[in-house]
């Protein structure tokens, strides 16, 4: 049997800079990066917890971490990541439970996974870090 379509040469090697994902796949990838930020950063949010709940000294010196301009930014990035994974979270449970797999629907849910967690960061980043 001969076939006569033409297949395109698979790439060597994939350039995560060149491939244009779908914004479902951006969502994935985002999720996989938000939990191991989350994951790797936990020693960090667990000292400034353990801090905050210990000795006025030791809530003293919390704060005094947290009012630098860098561990604020670091911290907004953390209750972004956080939020993703969590939006992110119930969209792929939802998936896992067979609603949303059309095309259409996979489009807007990561959409609103997108839409949904910066919108909530803004407004309690906000509420936090401003007051």
């Amino acid at each position: 049997m001969s076939d006569t379509t033409i297949k395109k040469p698979r790439p060597k090697h994939l350039d995560l800079r060149v491939i244009r994902l779908p914004l479902p796949g951006l969502v994935s990838i985002l999720h996989r990066v938000s939990g191991a930020g989350l994951f790797l950063m936990l020693p960090a949010l667990l000292w400034l917890f353990g801090s905050s709940v210990g000795s006025p000294e030791e809530m003293a010196k919390a704060k005094s971490v947290v009012a630098n301009p860098l561990v604020k930014l670091v911290l907004f990035g953390l209750l972004w990541a956080y939020l993703h994974h969590f939006c992110a979270g119930i969209r792929f449970l939802l998936l896992d439970m067979h609603k949303g797999l059309d095309l259409p629907t996979a489009r807007k849910s990561a959409g609103a996974v997108l839409a949904v967690s910066l919108t909530l960061t803004v407004l309690i980043g906000a509420k936090i870090f401003l007051g």
